[in-house]
């Protein structure tokens, strides 16, 4: 009998570190996301946690601007999938084609979101871009999350966002990883499919210090041996730097590939510090690319990347410290 009450004790008390519960079967708040995400007043002050039991929520969302300090927390990252399947060329109402923007499963507007134990998913299939999230807001996290798609699953987009992506998954062909902002990819697996060639395509501002940033990551996937890039530069000032990760055979040994922009191998930052596996071939990056030393990969931690911003100083209700 005590371990019975003290089990709906526990279950209470997780239950009460939720602002919302959204769940498919009617027995939370909300049935569907966006529902849950209305209804978080507008610049609250403090944070409002989300938790999304399991279930396949086929809805286009958007986190407005207004929505301030949100946070979803998944049931598992396995089963708890947010999905559309718009794509660029599919046609709007009007018979006007989406665009990439315009085909995001997910916009993620509002400052200090975090979502974990997620999976973000644009269900298109290889029909060209098709954005799985799309994110402006600054003091962005992802923690133990999935992103899924094919060309242009992730689209860092805002010039002055700051995002820390932390032990999530990121699959895609082309440039699946792409964009404006400062971002850090730490301890994630970036999984490469068939029918690609680039993983990243940056487009850091002129004069911006940082654009992607990789650490203790993984590249793996089921692509050719040789036939990924490490990146291209969607603009001229790209920033891309892969430290201590581990390169699978799919990429390319030249490493960064110029998209036929000559001008841009003078201000591009393309560069590694102690990659590893087989896709590690630091004598045969093109020249335009750097190997970082000792002293230079000092400037990459996340207190110099992200300034006043502090990602792991709060953890999500319900986080599972991972």
């Amino acid at each position: 009998m005590l371990v019975f009450l003290l089990g709906i004790l526990q279950v209470q008390a997780r239950a009460q570190s939720y602002d919302f519960v959204v769940a498919q079967d009617g027995s939370g708040q909300f049935k569907t996301v966006q529902e849950a995400i209305n209804a978080v007043p507008d610049f609250r002050k403090n944070p409002t946690t989300i938790y999304i039991k399991n279930g396949v929520y086929k809805e286009k969302l958007t986190l407005a601007a207004t929505k301030t300090g949100v946070h979803l927390i998944g049931q598992d990252v396995q089963k708890t999938i947010l999905t559309y399947d718009d794509f660029a060329a599919k046609k709007n109402r009007f018979g006007e084609e989406m665009g990439t923007t315009g085909s995001t499963s997910f916009f993620v507007f509002g400052d200090d979101f975090k979502a974990e134990n997620l999976t973000f998913e644009n269900s298109a299939g290889p029909v060209g871009q098709a954005v799985a999230v799309r994110v402006d807001g600054d003091k962005v996290m992802f923690q133990n999350c999935r992103f899924l798609g094919f060309q242009d699953t992730l689209y860092p987009h805002g010039e002055k966002s700051r995002q820390y992506y932390r032990n999530c998954y990121i699959e895609g062909t082309t440039d699946f990883i792409f964009g404006w902002s400062t971002a850090v990819f730490e301890n994630c697996e970036i999984y490469s499919k068939k029918g690609g060639n680039y993983v990243t395509a940056a487009s850091t501002l002129e004069g911006q210090p940082y654009g992607f940033v990789f650490i203790n990551c993984r590249l793996t996937g089921d692509a050719p041996e040789k036939s990924y890039f490490l990146g291209r530069p969607w603009r001229p000032f790209a920033k891309t730097v892969f430290l201590n990760t581990y390169l699978g055979k799919h990429i390319n040994p030249e490493g960064w590939h110029n998209w036929n922009k000559p001008q841009a191998e003078k201000q591009v930052l393309y560069a590694e510090y102690k990659s590893s596996g087989p896709g590690a071939n630091p004598k045969a990056r093109v020249k335009w690319s750097k190997q970082l030393t000792e002293a230079e990969m000092q400037e990459y931690t996340l207190k110099k990347i992200f300034g006043d911003w502090d990602p792991l100083a709060h953890k999500p209700a319900g986080s599972t410290g991972k």
